[in-house]
């Protein structure tokens, strides 16, 4: 009998060789953005004054070479440059007043000499600015040195910012014993009434900051405001005010419980430096 055909059988499909996981590709890593040098910061610096900001600077006792960069201006070029400590000293000895705020804000405080942090605080002379070497000096290593010898200097320049140093310690540096803040209010209370202008207005302003620091030194700070008084600043051709210390003292404890902090103090020691902020 003749065969009958046997059923066809499917051919198995070929096997098909194992895909291959490719790793997902990194994103190239971006290059480190160029330092910026000297040259191109004096450059932008000069490309971003004014005149109308010189005439702004030159009120509150700022003199030539300056370009009248604002401060806004000067945080943007903060934001690029971050801490340069070669850059700001290049800075600082052009003499010029924009170059040496921006100066102010690069430095690395940890790198400050003691006679460099006396030289910064001789030459500046605006008070709007002067406080900035004031912070550098709390920030760095020298703080509790600094502040003993600016305050026993003859030199004006060097007491007012020995008082701006007494500030920002009180605000900032919890190793501080409360008796040695109980000893500068008795001196505040004792000499500023006649201490010279600018001097006056940064003891009364270590006197706010000492109110700040903590239970105790708030009801004595406000026993030394009210033994004071007024205290009367001549702020030149300006719209500056002197504050009334009690006042300021007692917004401060409210702004600060207001946020959840314990203190004036602790609510400034989370937070960035005026120096980089402001």
């Amino acid at each position: 009998m003749p065969r009958s055909p046997s059923p066809t059988r499917k051919a198995k499909p070929a096997a098909q060789p194992p895909t291959r996981k490719t790793a997902p590709r990194k994103a190239a890593a971006r290059p480190a953005a160029a330092r910026l040098t000297f040259p191109a910061v004096m450059a932008a610096l000069e490309k971003a004054g004014t005149a109308q900001t010189r005439k702004t600077y030159a009120r509150h006792g700022a003199s030539e070479p300056m370009f009248g960069v604002s401060f806004a201006t000067l945080a943007g070029l903060v934001k690029q440059i971050g801490v340069d400590h070669e850059l700001a000293l290049q800075l600082w000895d052009t003499g010029n007043f924009d170059a040496r705020n921006l100066a102010l804000k690069v430095v690395d405080p940890a790198r400050m000499t003691p006679a460099g942090l006396d030289r910064w605080a001789r030459e500046m002379t605006v008070r709007m600015c002067a406080g900035y070497v004031s912070m550098v000096a709390c920030e760095g290593p020298h703080g509790h040195a600094t502040v003993r010898r600016w305050l026993g200097s003859r030199d004006e320049r060097l007491r007012e910012a020995g008082w701006g140093l007494v500030a920002q310690l009180a605000l900032r540096d919890a190793t501080l014993p409360e008796e040695w803040f109980a000893e500068r209010l008795a001196e505040i209370v004792k000499g500023i009434g006649g201490a010279p202008n600018t001097e006056r207005y940064a003891m009364n302003g270590a006197l706010i900051a000492i109110g700040g620091r903590g239970p105790a030194l708030r009801k004595a700070a406000l026993a030394a405001a009210r033994k004071i008084g007024k205290v009367e600043v001549d702020h030149g051709d300006t719209s500056c005010k002197t504050p009334d210390a009690g006042a300021a003292i007692e917004k401060a404890w409210a702004h600060a419980a207001a946020k959840g902090f314990a203190s004036p103090a602790v609510q400034e020691q989370g937070r960035k430096s005026p120096r980089t902020r402001c």
